[in-house]
């Protein structure tokens, strides 16, 4: 299976994840000349494959909520009197904003549509004497400088706390089994759940120095700023390694010895929080049976409660959805390790 199953696993992952490309990007549209002209314009970026329209928004304070609720990657923004502009000067403006938060994906999102609107004026050039032009003026909205290191920070620290929380602990479990020591533990007068408890608790405080320790780095080496609760980050951090680490005792229930934890741990941990979890590679890119699978990901939504807050600063109210996925996540693990538990080694 490793030798020859995995290599085909891979190269079919990869082969479908890894893309430069941008598929079925939800934009919003900010129309405030509504002529015949933006219209038009309107219609050749949605008739594309790249875009598709989430929302027409009427005025500018809502550019930040519709960003907040993390959905849509790009605003357009034209301005008033846009087709009496254009025949009149000869020139009118568009606003191009994109969530930076994954720079990569933001460059793209707008060089393609600044390619839709230069083919649209070059159409029309060929048919008059006077060329026309339109201006793009772009902004990039959390992360003006595009630095990778925004969206590095959080997916690496999503992926060390899934790593150390829950493969060490699936590990060190199963050595106690592998080593035989499990089984005087057991007929000790402690009880399995304090006994678990005693073997994972090291592991919270190790993760949540990790977290921390990431949080301080990331703000100090590569100036990733911290704009939402600083409390609420830490919060939600505890939630993901306990998280963790209940995936991790449960790993260890299937478990016989610390190889079979290791390669399930690496399996199920290590390369969905690479691939999957939108850490480096945009899901909406990824086809739709892969972007479905990332659903029962969870540092998929660990990665998005981290970028929000950290570089949105939302609040609670916006990531509400995430962390309730976490939790009941958390839950399930919990319950599937209790029910797997046995007293008796067999």
């Amino acid at each position: 299976m490793l030798l020859f199953g995995l290599p085909v696993v891979q190269i079919l992952i990869f082969g479908y994840v890894i893309r430069n490309e941008i598929l079925d990007v939800k934009v919003a549209i900010l129309d405030n000349s509504k002529d015949e002209v933006t219209r038009e314009i309107t219609s050749k970026i949605l008739s594309s494959d790249f875009f598709i329209l989430k929302d027409n928004i009427n005025i500018t304070k809502d550019i930040d909520k519709i960003f907040k609720d993390g959905e849509v990657k790009e605003v357009i923004i034209f301005e008033s009197d846009f087709a009496e502009k254009l025949e009149k000067y000869g020139s009118a403006d568009i606003q191009l904003l994109a969530d930076a938060s994954d720079p990569n994906s933001a460059s793209l999102v707008v060089n393609y549509t600044q390619g839709i609107i230069a083919n649209y004026i070059k159409g029309i050039n060929l048919q008059i004497k006077q060329p026309l032009q339109i201006v793009s003026r772009v902004r990039m909205m959390y992360n003006p400088e595009l630095k990778s290191a925004f969206m590095f920070v959080p997916g690496t620290m999503a992926m060390i706390l899934m790593l150390v929380s829950a493969m060490m602990t699936s590990i060190s479990i199963v050595r106690e089994k592998e080593f035989g020591t499990m089984e005087a533990l057991l007929v000790s007068p402690l009880k399995p759940l304090q006994i678990i408890l005693g073997k994972v608790s090291p592991y919270v405080l190790l993760s949540f120095v990790n977290a921390v320790s990431i949080i301080f780095l990331g703000y100090l080496v590569f100036g990733l700023p911290i704009r939402g609760s600083i409390i609420l980050l830490l919060a939600v951090s505890i939630l993901f390694i306990t998280l963790a680490l209940s995936l991790g005792i449960l790993i260890s229930t299937f478990s016989r010895s610390m190889q079979i934890a290791m390669v399930i741990s690496v399996f199920t941990l290590m390369l969905p929080t690479i691939l999957l979890s939108g850490f480096i590679f945009p899901i909406e890119n990824m086809p739709e049976i892969l972007q479905w699978l990332s659903y029962i990901v969870p540092p998929r939504y660990f990665v998005t409660i981290i970028r929000n807050i950290m570089l949105k600063g939302t609040d609670l109210a916006h990531i509400w959805p995430e962390t309730s996925v976490i939790i009941g996540m958390t839950l399930v693990f919990i319950t599937l390790s209790a029910l797997k538990f046995k007293i008796r080694l067999e």
